[in-house]
């Protein structure tokens, strides 16, 4: 059976349809994926398990940021998703940023081990129920850990303001004594002639006072 021209660019016209919305729900899916990802683990972010090497992380990062790129995509979310995705993968190019994610993921580990009284070769621990404990106590620690950095901040800023206000008050101090010193220093003429003239009155007096009486 021969296919005609027409119905042959039909199909091919309607399989490009399929792929290219296919390839839109790929790009939706994975957009929802990210903003729904708890962004203080950049590793949920970018879905990739804590200690992958350096080079994961890059590889990860170029196809998913290919993948919902504003540029290539009409989702209105894209631009939200693709600024968190760039942000959690600089996090996880810092060294000491990434080596306290990993420290908090540790210590979620821990925490739940003795929550529940196992040892480290429990065998709850190879169960999926544990891996997803472990994801909602790695969040806790997180979030305990992000409150305790903003409020080392701000007394860390409260503690500059008090010192930034002192050494204000201490500056208006030099400057008052300054101005001091510079008005004492410019009457010092008019000082000096006052002091003479009441010197000179009172030589006039005893001089008058011994005068001989003739």
């Amino acid at each position: 059976m021969t296919i005609k021209p027409e119905k042959a660019d039909d199909d091919a016209d309607a399989l490009d349809a399929l792929d290219s919305e296919e390839k839109e729900f790929k790009k939706d899916e994975e957009i929802q994926r990210i903003l729904r990802a708890f962004r203080l683990d950049a590793y949920a972010v970018l879905d990739l398990q804590p200690g992958v090497p350096e080079s994961d992380i890059k590889k990860c990062y170029r196809a998913k940021s290919l993948l919902i790129h504003p540029d290539k995509t009409s989702n209105s979310q894209a631009p939200d998703a693709f600024d968190r995705l760039k942000k959690a993968q600089t996090e996880l190019m810092d060294e000491k940023h990434r080596e306290r994610l990993d420290e908090a993921i540790a210590d979620a580990r821990m925490l739940l081990i003795r929550e529940n009284k196992w040892t480290t070769d429990s065998e709850e621990l190879k169960m999926e129920q544990f891996a997803k404990d472990w994801r909602e106590k790695t969040k806790l620690v997180l979030i305990d850990n992000e409150h305790r950095r903003r409020r080392q901040i701000k007394a860390q800023m409260q503690e500059e303001g008090r010192e930034q206000k002192k050494a204000g008050e201490e500056l208006e101090q030099r400057k008052r004594k300054r101005e001091h010193e510079q008005d004492w220093e410019s009457t010092r003429e008019q000082r000096i002639g006052s002091w003479r003239d009441f010197q000179k009155g009172g030589e006039k007096k005893k001089k008058k006072k011994m005068k001989p009486i003739g």
